[in-house]
């Protein structure tokens, strides 16, 4: 099977509504995934681990996101301007919505819900509610710093990839009180002194990141942009150990502007799957 014949495969699944025939074979290309029996070109060996750590739905996302891509050559319209995003994000939204219920992890409504089960939000971000569920924290993850679903999950991917002791495991979608679509994921409880931006900045360079703009808190390598890493995203245990519990990672291609030489791909490689 080559890369048309996989995505073809995948938009006919999408096309019939997610029959039982349709979820079955989503099901066995998450396994392929995970065991790592197709290569899915748009990230390196380790960061495709990652995408498997953060479990099946967020694999079989990120698939169905992909099968409405701006790598994908029947999407219509310049994707890059931001309207072409928006119309492109709303697809994948309506994909991923389609499938989750499909499947029994949507969720109407996400804050209303989380907070009948868990209580009022511990913590709000830029993009995030955060919510207490004992040694666990369930987050609802807008999109406000990404639009297109696709990204978000790159997000997860590469959080897993490079901070791995705070991974993201995600739960399922929905969208909250405004209409506005959200992931919703766990992530371990770590207890700990949040650190100062010299000593991140300190963490970071031995991780090979460059410090690109202190104003925004951004780092890249070639192959990766990380920013908003300031000192309430960062924290030391008390053993010593520095967590980074919260930041903007993506893949850093040129048009990021900074120094970035990945180019985004949905290209498929199947290996032996005996």
């Amino acid at each position: 099977m080559n890369t048309a014949d996989f995505w073809n495969d995948i938009k006919v699944i999408i096309a019939n509504g997610f029959d039982a025939e349709g979820l079955q074979k989503l099901d066995y290309y998450a396994e392929l995934f995970v065991r790592r029996k197709f290569v899915y070109k748009r990230f390196s060996p380790k960061e495709q681990y990652g995408c498997a750590k953060g479990g099946s739905t967020n694999v079989i996302a990120t698939l169905l996101a992909g099968a409405k891509s701006q790598a994908d050559p029947n999407v219509e319209g310049d994707v890059r301007s931001f309207k072409g995003q928006c119309q492109l994000g709303a697809q994948q939204e309506a994909i991923i919505e389609q499938w989750s219920r499909k499947v029994g992890c949507w969720t109407d409504d996400v804050e209303a819900v989380l907070t009948k089960i868990f209580g009022p939000p511990i913590a709000k971000g830029g993009e995030a509610k955060v919510y207490d569920n004992g040694a666990e924290l369930v987050k609802s993850i807008g999109l406000d710093y990404f639009i297109l679903p696709e990204l978000a999950l790159d997000r997860i991917a590469l959080h897993n990839t490079f901070f791995p002791e705070t991974s993201l495991t995600v739960l399922g979608f929905g969208r909250d009180s405004d209409g506005n679509f959200r992931v919703v994921a766990q992530q371990s409880f770590i207890e700990g002194n949040h650190i100062n931006e010299d000593e991140i900045a300190e963490h970071l360079h031995r991780m090979g990141f460059e410090l690109k703009n202190p104003h925004n808190w951004t780092y890249a390598t070639p192959e990766i942009y990380l920013s908003d890493m300031h000192d309430e995203n960062v924290i030391r245990s008390a053993s010593g150990v520095i967590f980074v519990i919260d930041c903007d990672i993506r893949i850093n291609t040129p048009e990021l502007r900074q120094g970035g030489i990945r180019k985004l791909t949905n290209e498929i490689e199947f290996l032996d799957v005996r």
